[in-house]
């Protein structure tokens, strides 16, 4: 049997104007050997860069006890906290969102084009490995902001896979003046959608979806309302 890699996913979320909510949905390269050409949520394996020193001490709004806590008790303090920054640097690696402050507990915000490229070369460095999360927001002048994601489910790939992994489920909100990436290096197609619209395409050729995904978007869609969303998951 396989032994299952620790990973974090995060099902980013948006109000409409007419008070609902849509989802992120982004497809994978065919290329990929896991799940390669289905649309998933952002995320990945938890690294051990994920909790190292230094990217600890760039990291806030959550400590080592209360996160081992929330996951029941599986892991030490410090991996607990990675299974957060790993939400949170998989977001920004695929997708280009940051769930981060500033030193001061400002939130982030790309203030105007040459930040938002700076950030962006910064990104494509961190997908290639020539930086590393920690490094990238001591060079910002930022932290992890690790409250930003709520964490609400837990899944692990069935025995008959061939790679296999122990995720654990977040939700978080797009945070203010942020865009998603339509496309990244991990990723071939990106969309809002709404959980019970994305049920609705499952059979569909061109959208291929399959479970934990479509377990997450079943429970989503019983939800009717963003304030009912915020209620059950506790966003601010």
């Amino acid at each position: 049997m396989v032994q299952p890699r620790n990973a974090s996913t995060v099902v980013l979320l948006r109000p409409d104007d007419k008070g609902g909510f849509d989802i992120l949905l982004t497809r994978r390269p065919e290329s990929m050997r896991f799940l390669g050409g289905f649309y998933v949520f952002p995320g990945g394996t938890v690294h051990r860069g994920d909790f190292s020193p230094a990217m600890l001490a760039r990291c806030c709004n959550l400590d080592g006890a209360r996160a081992r806590q929330i996951l029941g008790g599986h892991h030490d303090a410090d991996e607990a906290i990675g299974h957060w920054v790993a939400v949170a640097r998989e977001l920004f690696e695929e997708v280009g969102i940051l769930l981060a402050v500033g030193e001061s507990g400002e939130a982030f915000i790309p203030i105007d084009a040459a930040a938002r490229q700076r950030v962006e070369v910064k990104r494509q460095a961190l997908v290639k490995q020539e930086l590393d999360f920690a490094d990238f927001l001591v060079s910002e002048s930022l932290y992890c902001d690790l409250a930003q994601a709520v964490y609400f489910d837990h899944w692990v790939t069935p025995d008959m896979y061939s790679m296999r992994f122990d995720t654990r489920f977040y939700v978080a909100t797009l945070p203010p003046k942020q865009t998603p990436l339509l496309r990244s290096e991990e990723v071939t197609d990106s969309l809002w959608i709404k959980p019970a619209q994305a049920l609705a395409r499952m059979n569909r050729r061109d959208f291929p979806i399959l479970p934990p995904t479509t377990t997450v978007l079943s429970e989503l869609s019983r939800i009717p309302t963003w304030e009912r969303l915020r209620e059950r998951f506790g966003l601010e």
